[in-house]
């Protein structure tokens, strides 16, 4: 087993889970069928490109497309509750230092929860010279911290972490959006989760660190206990 430390929190790189049942998703509106519905948009951006709500298979310019880019449907291999459907999260903006997308979720003491998304870059975006970042962090925790050009661009990644909750309440599941130039590389998001995993569960050791995995056919649970 293999343990990562982010501050005081200790961290190891487990299997997929073998679930009882359906997962079910705390999260209001995850695949963004209804807008930003349930989420909360924050954060700052000096050249007045908030993320947006588009569409897949169109060549909209923003705000509802991705400047002219038919994005597809999400098609990566994720156990989220939600159906990839007709929409997806955009961030685009060349100067976000921050923009967040964040929702409040419902913590019980000792239940183990999943929590994932997909991501993808555009070509038009992975082609701009200055890079992006994206985190993903729950209960203030990062699970997920990448830049956009560590990834390869046109392909749907899935990245999911399981955690145990150390106290009851509730907490928040945010997304962080930092771009560090004009013009910057851009990421859409679908199919975002967060909900107890089922019990009795079973876990399979695996060997890897704690990261983004460069497949659309692989995935990787993180398991982390937060507050």
């Amino acid at each position: 087993m293999r343990y990562l430390l982010i501050g005081a929190v200790a961290l190891s790189t487990l299997g997929t889970a073998v679930q009882a049942g359906p997962l079910v998703n705390q999260l209001t509106n995850g695949s963004f069928e209804d807008g930003f519905n349930g989420w909360t948009v924050g954060g700052v951006s000096d050249d007045g490109f908030p993320p947006v709500v588009i569409g897949y298979g169109n060549n909209d310019p923003y705000p509802t497309g991705a400047f002219g880019e038919a994005i597809p449907v999400d098609n990566a291999v994720s156990p989220s509750p939600d159906p990839a459907a007709a929409h997806a999260a955009y961030f685009v903006a060349d100067m976000a230092h921050p923009q967040t997308l964040s929702q409040v979720v419902n913590l019980v003491a000792g239940q183990t929860y999943e929590f994932g998304f997909d991501v993808y870059v555009p070509f038009n975006g992975a082609a701009n010279p200055n890079d992006a970042s994206l985190s993903a962090v729950v209960g203030g925790l990062n699970f997920a911290s990448f830049n956009a050009s560590s990834l390869g661009a046109g392909n749907w990644f899935h990245y999911a972490a399981t955690g145990v909750a150390g106290s009851s309440g509730t907490t928040s599941f945010d997304f962080n959006f930092n771009s560090f130039g004009i013009p910057a590389k851009d990421f859409v998001i679908d199919r975002v989760y967060f909900g107890a995993v089922p019990e009795p569960a079973s876990w399979a050791m695996m060997v890897g660190g704690f990261g983004l995995i460069g497949s659309a056919m692989r995935r990787r649970t993180t398991r982390i206990r937060f507050a």
